[in-house]
């Protein structure tokens, strides 16, 4: 009996079998038939999708890079992926040049996992779909150290985990929210304090799960919402901010096809720095 290869997840294995891609000794079965003892199984992968985007001019940086994948380090104010509203410019555009690949959306060939615009850091990007299905399972399993530097309000505690379900709010649709959640997805978040200051606090966030604006929701969910954060923080701005004050510093992961430990780090943009000096100094800010 032959040994199906990666297929990503049960529900890629199903479309496959649909597909009539999958054959059992030259010919295509049901999904529901049993493998006998001898018998030669097939895979032929579906094409990937192809795109129509057009490599563009985005300012990033790459801070490690070879067959498989990217580390990329992208800037506040850069959308990930095409999408409803930004059809140009994007984190895609700007690494087309650069082969990524992997992924069923010909929009967003190789994103294994995204940033809000107004979030700046680290990303992992894939040059392969087989990368692409690999660090996906990862990311699914666990397996990879996503850590975030926040500026909040308030004075949180040492450490603490929230654990609460997100989903979409019901009454803005453009936000999330965990609280009165009946439909939410889990999302875990672990928060150390590492500085406490007059009005604010930096804390680190590590991911447990992906949601959709996960850190900034949970962080106002327990009362300390990231500061300049218009969507969730809605405080009076004390620092000079532009954008919310979080940043996707640190990555850890094993490589798909090595297993060899990568990380990497980035240090705060400029903006950040400033505003990180204001809120250790109001006075100063005055």
């Amino acid at each position: 009996m032959g040994t199906l290869p990666e297929v990503g997840s049960r529900a890629e294995a199903q479309r496959l079998i649909a597909g009539g891609r999958v054959l059992v000794d030259g010919q295509v079965r049901a999904k529901r038939y049993l493998l006998a003892d001898g018998q030669r199984l097939v895979v032929r992968p579906a094409p990937p999708p192809r795109s129509e985007l057009r490599p563009e001019p985005v300012p990033l940086d790459v801070v490690y890079e070879d067959e498989h994948l990217l580390l990329v380090d992208k800037p506040a104010g850069v959308v990930t992926h095409p999408g409803p509203g930004h059809s140009s410019g994007t984190l895609v555009h700007g690494l087309l040049e650069r082969a990524i690949a992997g992924g069923d959306d010909p929009q967003r060939p190789g994103i294994v996992h995204r940033l809000d615009r107004d979030t700046s850091g680290l990303l992992i990007v894939a040059r392969s779909p087989r990368a692409h299905r690999r660090l996906q399972r990862a990311l699914r399993e666990r397996q990879v150290d996503r850590r975030y530097l926040a500026l909040v309000h308030g004075e949180p505690p040492p450490a603490m985990t929230v654990d609460r379900p997100i989903g979409r709010d019901r009454i803005v649709r453009t936000r999330m929210t965990a609280r009165g959640v009946r439909d939410g997805r889990e999302a875990v978040t672990h928060l150390r304090r590492l500085e406490l200051m007059p009005r604010h606090a930096l804390v680190e966030a590590r991911l447990e799960t992906g949601r959709t604006h996960q850190i900034r929701v949970h962080l106002e969910a327990v009362g300390h919402p990231v500061a300049g954060d218009r969507v969730y923080g809605r405080r009076p701005d004390e620092l000079g901010l532009a954008r919310q004050f979080l940043h996707a510093y640190r990555l850890r992961l094993s490589h798909p096809e090595t297993g060899e430990t990568i990380e990497a780090e980035s240090p705060l943009p400029a903006d950040l720095e400033d505003a990180l000096r204001a809120a250790r100094d109001p006075g100063a800010a005055r």
